[in-house]
């Protein structure tokens, strides 16, 4: 063994932590091959690893049940979102609404599915399909919130992540995208940690 690492070995063993004596008189059996040397000092990677423990709010059956149903509720909402968009234009752009059902006020015949001109009323009768689809969209957007706050307070997410989610159901084609990114980030950060804790 060359000096040098001769050095280097009594400088790691004298940077190494060593145990305190006690002052109390009591004597504390030493365990059968305890090493100071092995011990993790501050900033190492093991000393890293036992202080980072990821932590989760519910069990993994738990979150994996709430990423499904927000999946189910972002593409819903997401859907409803686009034909709303589309409800908006044709009837503040062009002054129509979808209607199902009804007659037509020229001929009197009967509508299953037609657009009604609102400054000539062409359909009387019949089920606006525009007005439910804002009302739809509107009731489902609650829904989605409470899936989002769902998988926010399972995986204990910071809180700007929350608003992300949330504006998945204002935003075209918005949800779809965060919705796969979510999806992404839920499995790959469960199975990155197995076994974090299952509880608050």
């Amino acid at each position: 063994m060359t000096p040098s690492s001769e050095n280097a070995r009594h400088q790691d063993a004298d940077s190494a932590p060593k145990p305190r004596e006690r002052t109390d008189g009591v004597r504390v059996p030493v365990p059968e091959g305890a090493d100071p040397s092995k011990a993790a000092r501050p900033g190492s990677p093991d000393s890293a690893a036992i202080r980072t423990r990821r932590r989760f709010g519910g069990t993994e059956s738990q979150i994996r049940g709430a990423l499904v149903f927000y999946m189910v509720c972002a593409w819903v909402s997401g859907t409803f979102l686009l034909l709303l968009v589309a409800e908006m234009i044709t009837r503040y752009g062009f002054g129509y609404d979808l209607i199902a059902g009804g007659t037509w006020a020229a001929t009197g015949e009967s509508n299953f599915l037609g657009l009604r001109n609102n400054d000539l009323m062409t359909i009387d009768g019949g089920v606006n399909v525009s007005t439910w689809i804002l009302i739809v969209h509107g009731w489902f957007y609650v829904v989605y919130l409470f899936s989002c706050f769902r998988v926010w307070l399972l995986m204990r997410w910071p809180f700007p992540q929350l608003i992300v989610m949330a504006l998945g159901g204002v935003v075209p084609f918005l949800s779809f995208i965060v919705e796969r990114k979510i999806h992404r980030t839920t499995t790959a950060e469960l199975a990155a940690n197995p076994k974090a804790a299952k509880r608050y």
